[in-house]
């Protein structure tokens, strides 16, 4: 199968919508409030951080990496108050899988969707774990046996293994959290950068400090567009990112990789019309 995306950057596109429900979806939510907590925020720190375990805000800060500073200590450790980390974990798997059966409905068992749990499953653990902390904290947990669940657990391995990786190619540009949000940003067409959903809420005189250290930089222009220097970064960014991510697909032969590919298309096609919602 001919394809002229890198390998990493196809299966991105395929199984990042499978992740999206643990962002977008309702069911994850629920099941966060479930454990006591009362906003989103609260929910997403303890679920997404849980394979870590009680470790500080500062590691927490360090392994996302985007959020600005002082965001992640208004929830760790605090939402440990609530709930363990072990429940944390179980509880945003329990909301996912429920989200994924429900978007996917006759797909849940059908064999094409067990081939798929199946290959990304192999796939996500085929990669070394040095230098991945996020990944390396997923990796640690047992994979499920429950089909969606694996398909939502091997995702997120994935998509975190691909986000450690990011990390790895923002820091070499020199590229901050706060920064990367401002080129995704104006890379998807938002403009100004500064309304992006992920930062928009910050301290306008934060957002002006990035934005004037971008433009010193001669990554934005005067108006705050990227410049071709800012292209030019961005691509580099994403190219390495991608090849960073290749390495959970050596661990397929191309005959089952264009299988994974071909099962996953239905799957993210289905999920792709809902927004994964």
């Amino acid at each position: 199968m001919q394809n002229p995306k890198p390998v990493a950057r196809h299966l991105f596109d395929l199984t990042e919508p499978i992740s999206l429900v643990n962002f977008f979806a309702q069911e994850p939510n629920d099941a966060m409030e479930a454990l006591g907590f009362r906003n989103y925020w609260d929910g997403y720190f303890a679920g997404r951080s849980a394979p870590l375990g009680r470790v500080p805000a500062e590691v927490v800060h360090a392994a996302f990496y985007s959020f600005a500073d002082g965001e992640v200590a208004r929830h760790i450790p605090k939402v440990w108050d609530t709930t363990t980390p072990e429940a944390a974990h179980a509880a945003r798997e329990r909301g996912c899988v429920a989200a994924l059966r429900r978007i996917l409905g006759d797909f849940v068992e059908t064999a094409a969707l067990a081939r798929a749990a199946e290959l990304l499953a192999k796939a996500s653990i085929s990669a070394p774990t040095e230098g991945r902390i996020m990944y390396a904290g997923l990796r640690a947990l047992p994979m499920p046996e429950e089909r969606v669940a694996r398909l939502w657990h091997a995702a997120n391995m994935l998509r975190e293994h691909r986000g450690d990786g990011h990390i790895v190619a923002l820091i070499s540009e020199q590229i901050g959290g706060t920064e990367a949000h401002v080129l995704s940003a104006l890379a998807m067409g938002i403009y100004p950068a500064e309304s992006f959903g992920r930062i928009h809420h910050l301290p306008k005189a934060r957002l002006t400090e990035v934005m004037d250290g971008l433009r010193d930089r001669g990554l934005l222009d005067a108006a705050g567009r990227l410049t071709e220097a800012g292209r030019a970064t961005k691509g580099r960014i994403e190219s390495l990112t991608d090849a960073l991510a290749e390495a959970p697909y050596d661990g397929l032969d191309p005959l089952l990789l264009d299988q994974l590919i071909a099962v996953l298309e239905p799957i993210s096609r289905r999920l792709q019309a809902t927004g994964s919602q």
